[in-house]
């Protein structure tokens, strides 16, 4: 009698993003995309697209931006609906939401404090405006800051955003269920004891998560102007390409547990 196959264990992931894509930081992002295709590989990583940054840099009426994000989009790199301005312009003074507003970014948690409406409507347009230029649709929607309040919760499942994600995890928006689990590991250079502190979760991040199914790590236009943040970008790509293999976060929603 034949013995049952086992099925194959749930392979590792790495999953990859580059923040804040943004015709103010197109220099940036450029050098970003090229640092990660050297250890990821072509199109093995996801751009968060912010459709107006701090609405002085629009995505409307760019056609040279718009066709680098066409151009990055052919080339397999997903696209990420990240806000609409990257600011909070709702700021909350008091309680957990004035906490995270105050000490978890500075001034940019967009849709923390927005109620629903607004939330929705921001979404909407973003989602349009970016799906258009693209000719294809958005894979998700990322909260600037990864802060979420109440009414961007229910405007992401209202839209039926595919994917979301946060600091600690991935989720579909319409059923809330979780598909991975796991601190997401990045870099700050807003102030030395930012820079110093994201240097020392990155190196515990190297020897504490190489057993975890899917890792997140995530750079930011400001970390090309900090070359120890750019060092410990490098490790850490090179530590868990050993070990993960770079993934889409589309390949999340297929039926294989991860986490």
């Amino acid at each position: 009698m034949t013995a049952p196959a086992i099925p194959d264990a749930p392979r590792k992931r790495l999953l990859a993003s580059i923040h804040d894509v943004s015709p103010r930081f197109e220099a940036q992002v450029d050098a970003l995309a090229e640092r990660l295709s050297g250890h990821l590989g072509t199109g093995k990583f996801a751009m968060l697209v912010i459709p107006d940054h701090w609405r002085s840099a629009p995505l409307a009426g760019n056609a040279a931006f718009q066709a680098r994000l066409r151009q990055w989009a052919d080339m397999g790199i997903e696209m990420f609906l990240h806000g609409w301005c990257h600011k909070d312009e709702t700021p909350a003074e008091q309680g957990l939401a004035g906490f995270k507003g105050k000490h978890m970014t500075a001034g940019e948690g967009e849709f923390l404090n927005l109620p629903h409406a607004e939330a929705l409507a921001r979404m909407a347009q973003g989602k349009a405006l970016v799906e258009d230029i693209l000719g294809r649709p958005v894979t998700g929607f990322i909260a600037p800051a990864w802060l979420y309040g109440p009414g961007a919760h229910q405007a992401m499942a209202d839209l039926g955003f595919a994917l979301a994600e946060d600091h600690m995890k991935v989720w579909r928006p319409q059923s809330g269920e979780v598909l991975a689990k796991g601190p997401v590991i990045t870099w700050a250079s807003r102030s030395k004891a930012r820079i110093r502190s994201s240097l020392w979760f990155s190196a515990l991040a190297r020897q504490a998560l190489p057993l975890t199914r899917t890792v997140r790590v995530a750079v930011h236009p400001g970390d090309t102007t900090v070359p120890a943040l750019l060092r410990s970008i490098d490790a850490t790509l090179a530590r868990f390409a050993k070990s993960h293999e770079p993934a889409r976060y589309a390949s999340l929603t297929g039926p294989t547990s991860l986490f």
